[in-house]
């Protein structure tokens, strides 16, 4: 176990290696699932507001479902998450060539809105648990993800590396260094 501040981080944050290939996987996390993307209670407010510059990129259909349901909805936990189309792929999946790719963070890439999108699928494969006093980081492992985990140990790119940007973005530059030098040291002493 890793403990950065109030973040319990599984020793899997620091040992296992993860890279992204959407040619391969064709952004299947987006569309496979029992529920849609978990949701922060203040992204639901910032889904709102950039709603009207997401919708021209959106599907028909996942403009229809987010029209109906709005722009998060419960999950059988009763936790927000992102709508999903026909009970499967999230509302704001926009396929291009067959991959399944965000239509939020491409309105954020051309520049249209400042928020790139939910920081769950960010960060993913690791999932943040908020239990009040603590928060516990733990990485989902996924059949989806296999060709991540293939190319994760080819590259030789540790999910804590590799997670470097949403990690700063959910908790900040400092507990991100503090974050490194105890991933540096669990491997170190786990390879003695």
């Amino acid at each position: 176990m890793i403990i950065v501040d109030d973040c319990i981080v599984s020793e899997h944050v620091a040992d296992k290696c993860f890279a992204c290939d959407l040619c391969k996987c064709k952004g299947e996390c987006c569309v496979e699932g029992d529920a849609g993307a978990p949701l922060e209670e203040s992204e639901v407010a910032v889904l709102e507001r950039i709603l009207p510059e997401v919708k021209p990129y959106m599907t028909p259909e996942g403009v229809a479902v987010v029209e109906r349901e709005g722009v998060a909805t419960e999950d059988q936990n009763g936790d927000l998450v992102t709508p999903l189309v026909n009970n499967r792929e999230c509302a704001y999946v926009v396929w291009q060539d067959g991959l399944a790719l965000c239509a939020i963070e491409r309105a954020w890439r051309d520049g249209k809105i400042d928020f790139m999108k939910p920081i769950s699928c960010h960060l993913y494969p690791i999932r943040v648990d908020d239990y009040g006093e603590f928060k516990s980081l733990n990485y989902h492992e996924w059949d989806v993800c296999r060709c991540a985990v293939a190319k994760g140990r080819e590259t030789g790119v540790p999910l804590y590396i590799y997670l470097k940007e949403p990690l700063i973005r959910k908790f900040g530059s400092e507990w991100y260094e503090e974050l490194v030098a105890c991933c540096e040291e669990f491997v170190r002493n786990n390879n003695r």
